[in-house]
């Protein structure tokens, strides 16, 4: 959920391995691009994978309402009838689990004939720990999570414990640093995407443009974009008005004793030229 201020006075070589030089002689590690062709749906009997599955659906609960335990920097939720365990970690903000990234999970699950995600192409952005790319895995999408490459690690565990064997499409992890590179590394020409999620990825830090563009530069004509943030600073409220200003917006849901607010948001409709 971090990200790092551009760097704009880097001139960048690039070199026959895919890397990059910097003017100064830094070199860079080229980023793997994540697939962009979806492959054909799991197999039926992967998706059971009973073993590995004894014991997590919890039939007898309400799957509308997640439950939440906490134990030992691990929290445990309940959606789409389905029992999911994340590790969180206490050196990273996007190591943890935000109100928002709850919030967008319920709503999805609750909301499935308004946004169905089956079989749709789904980035996040910001995704910390991976819950709401677990979910919305889970309920049918296929999913490409994104954060920077300290978070990596801990989002692939999340994501493969709580996947594998249980979902349509196996969900991919990517490195994505707000604003950086964006059309080096997910070129338009071959990357669409049918829903962008973004979950509390608005706070206290110094990339809030850097966010805007990316955003921007991955919501496109017939994109969907769904961001859920609590409220916590001032900062926050400029942002929104900046992200109503920059796309065509609904305010989705309010979930007022957590202060987050849902939005929808597509590309505005071009204006009608003066007479």
């Amino acid at each position: 959920m971090e990200a790092i201020k551009v760097r704009s006075d880097m001139n960048l070589i690039p070199e026959m391995n895919g890397g990059m030089v910097a003017a100064n002689g830094e070199r860079r590690k080229a980023i793997k691009r994540p697939d962009h062709i979806k492959p054909l749906p799991n197999k039926e009997e992967e998706v059971q994978d009973s073993e590995a599955m004894v014991g997590e659906t919890q039939k007898s609960q309400n799957v509308w309402k997640p439950n939440v335990f906490y134990s030992q920097g691990m929290e445990m939720f309940c959606f789409a009838g389905r029992e999911i365990n994340i590790r969180e970690s206490l050196d990273s903000f996007g190591a943890l689990i935000w109100p928002g990234a709850v919030a967008l999970c319920q709503y999805l699950e609750n909301n499935q004939e308004r946004f169905d995600l089956r079989d749709k192409a789904v980035l996040e952005l910001g995704a910390g720990t991976g819950l709401v790319s677990i979910v919305a895995s889970l309920l049918g999408a296929w999913v490409t999570a994104t954060d920077l490459p300290n978070i990596l690690h801990n989002l692939t565990f999340n994501l493969h414990r709580n996947t594998r064997g249980r979902c349509r499409y196996t969900p991919q992890v990517a490195e994505l640093t707000w604003g950086l590179e964006l059309e080096e590394n997910f070129p338009r020409s071959i990357y669409h995407y049918d829903y962008v999620l973004c979950a509390d990825v608005v706070y206290h830090h110094s990339c809030l443009n850097e966010l805007l563009l990316t955003m921007r530069y991955f919501c496109r004509p017939g994109t969907t974009l769904l961001w859920a943030n609590k409220v916590r600073f001032p900062t926050d409220l400029q942002f929104t008005e900046n992200f109503q200003n920059a796309f065509s917006t609904t305010l989705l849901a309010e979930i007022p004793q957590e202060d987050v607010k849902i939005y929808q948001a597509t590309v505005l409709a071009p204006k009608s030229p003066k007479p």
